[in-house]
């Protein structure tokens, strides 16, 4: 980590289904306007990333936000990946979810403990294919 002031920061939206170009757009309004400073956001090559209504949202927003996308298929250097696994693993640990419902709670509550942990979330960019470059 080049920046000792960084804390780790979790920023998260739960969706019921597959996201959609508003669902990201919902998402990248709130990002910025909480953020206080300009973004910097990697993004994999998911297509609702890359997609038209997200591209027009961006022109004019260089000075809020700045996208760089991963190279196609490289979970090796999506941080990301550091907060899939820490997730399944509490989700695991867990009694089984018998409802949807359930593994709903299950997941949320474990998002806003994790969001409390910015070394926990820091730590997810210590693997040596990815750094945070703040």
């Amino acid at each position: 980590m080049n920046d000792p002031g960084y804390q780790g920061e979790l920023r998260w939206m739960g969706l019921g289904g597959a996201i959609k170009a508003l669902d990201l757009l919902r998402f990248l309004t709130r990002l910025v306007r909480d953020a206080g400073q300009k973004v910097f956001l990697i993004l994999d090559r998911l297509p609702v990333h890359r997609s038209a209504k997200v591209r027009a949202w961006l022109v004019g927003r260089e000075a809020e936000i700045e996208v760089f996308y991963l190279p196609g298929y490289s979970p090796e250097l999506n941080p990301n990946e550091g907060v899939n696994g820490d997730l399944k693993q509490a989700v695991t640990r867990e009694e089984p979810a018998r409802s949807k419902a359930q593994l709903k709670r299950t997941v949320v509550g474990h998002l806003r403990k994790l969001s409390k942990l910015p070394g926990r979330v820091h730590s997810f960019f210590g693997h040596k294919t990815f750094r945070c470059a703040s």
